[in-house]
């Protein structure tokens, strides 16, 4: 089977079976659109985020990193917006006691009769749409009460943009520059859903690039490029990624341009990245709220602005997903189906697997022995349970790229049979060779062409 006509439900269905991602709190029938990563996801998110972060900071000497708090002064919320204007239009029927985004209702199905849409059939009564802020509230202190309403953050943006004027001062460094970070966000969504694509816990890629104003627009293409870039280089087939430019009516009020890195899910395009050129709006309006003057002074020109700011935000989640969806294949090899992970090494969980041929004679031992040659150089996995296919097949399912078996030749030699996960093609390399020729292959190209 073809991976760009892969269903949502083959994923779903893997990601449970090999430990990627499975609903949280399940044993007390789940929490809706809530889901936890199992060891292989664990280790698949964090190859995402230590790539993003390579391509941000390792690759570049512009950017630097910041982790900023998820509970922030609530004033930061009222400043960006968020505390107004962040809402979705919401209905709710008194037939079904659903609520609904007033928006999404051709995207939805009546609970009462699933081949329509909610307010399309005759039962349905539908209120009036009202205005619904997206932002989780808490409160500060052990008592509830007037004056400790706090919120969980919307976005990891905001926590950048009050640390300007840290960074500025501490980095030795000026417009063009960055602030990067990772971080949890979360939204009150009333229909989030298909699988971790949309979830109100969710983790963000976001980094913040401030430049002089006349450099914005020049700055915004560069970003543009690069991120596409970005997925193509990590195995995304590029037929299946698109750069979107907003339409006037779609821009933040802010914006003078955005552009969504899309891919194509099962459930069709949808965005993975937006990049924004988001003009000076933010550090204005917290310098506004707070009093602090956020600008940047040229001491060499004399010059004293506001720097406007390119934003590419990514969800590690949505990343993820589609990197699982772009690499999912099934396919038959000597007459069996199998199924297979064709991700990039750099994204893998597992790196390499290391299988005696038999539990006996010895190769155990020496499996034992290569595994823990192998083990502080790459994600290495040792597996000596069932037969040899089955094992294979394990692998296959998790992405392993390569699989080493230790068979009777290797008592003998001190060679070990290197299958490729995706070719199949088998060669002998011997044991003391094995992490030089490992890592020559993760360091070597693979299948990144540019785009045009």
């Amino acid at each position: 089977m073809a991976a760009d006509v892969v269903s949502m439900e083959r994923v779903v269905a893997l990601c449970k079976r090999r430990g990627f991602v499975f609903p949280s709190s399940e044993i007390y029938g789940g929490v809706g659109s809530t889901y936890d990563y199992g060891h292989y996801g664990v280790l698949l998110k964090n190859n995402v985020k230590a790539q993003w972060w390579k391509a941000m900071l390792q690759d570049r000497d512009d950017i630097v990193a910041l982790d900023s708090a998820i509970i922030q002064h609530p004033k930061v919320w009222e400043a960006s917006g968020h505390l107004a204007g962040f809402t979705d239009p919401l209905v709710d029927c008194r037939a079904c006691k659903h609520r609904f985004r007033e928006d999404h209702l051709g995207e939805l199905q009546c609970p009462l009769k699933p081949s329509k849409h909610p307010g399309e059939a005759e039962q349905c009564d539908l209120t009036e749409a009202r205005a619904f802020n997206l932002m989780f509230k808490t409160t500060i202190g052990p008592v509830e009460e007037e004056g400790s309403v706090a919120y969980l953050r919307p976005e990891t943006a905001q926590g950048i943009f009050i640390n300007f004027k840290n960074v500025l001062q501490f980095s030795r460094k000026k417009p063009p520059f960055g602030i990067a970070q990772i971080g949890k966000s979360f939204r009150n969504e009333i229909t989030p859903g298909n699988f971790i694509f949309r979830t109100r816990e969710f983790e963000q890629m976001e980094m913040e690039f401030f430049v002089p104003p006349a450099e914005a627009p020049q700055w915004f293409e560069h970003w543009l490029e690069q991120r596409m870039q970005w997925y193509v280089d990590l195995g995304i087939r590029p037929d299946h990624v698109q750069l979107r430019a907003h339409d006037a009516d779609e821009l933040s009020h802010y914006s003078s341009g955005t552009s969504d890195v899309e891919y194509l899910f099962p459930i069709g395009w949808s965005e993975l990245e937006g990049i924004a050129n988001r003009g000076n709006f933010d550090l204005t309006q917290h310098a506004e709220f707070s009093g602090e003057k956020l600008e940047y002074f040229d001491s060499n020109t004399g010059e004293r602005y506001v720097p406007h700011v390119i934003e590419p935000a990514a969800g590690v989640d949505r990343a993820m997903l589609a990197f699982l969806v772009d690499a999912y294949d099934e396919e038959e090899v000597e007459g069996e189906q199998r199924t297979v992970l064709k991700l990039h090494p750099a994204l893998a969980p597992v790196k390499a697997a290391v299988l005696p041929l038999v539990r006996k004679d010895g190769q155990p031992e020496l499996s034992r022995e290569v595994y823990e040659a192998l083990k502080p150089i790459v994600q290495t996995e040792y597996d000596e349970s069932g037969s040899i296919g089955k094992r294979y097949r394990r692998q296959d399912e998790i992405g392993t790229p390569w699989c080493m078996t230790i068979d009777h030749q290797s008592l003998e030699d001190r060679t070990v049979t290197v299958r490729d996960r995706d070719s199949l093609e088998q060669e002998r390399v011997s044991i003391d060779d094995l992490p030089g020729h490992l890592a020559a292959k993760l360091a070597a190209p693979w299948r990144t062409p540019k785009l045009q």
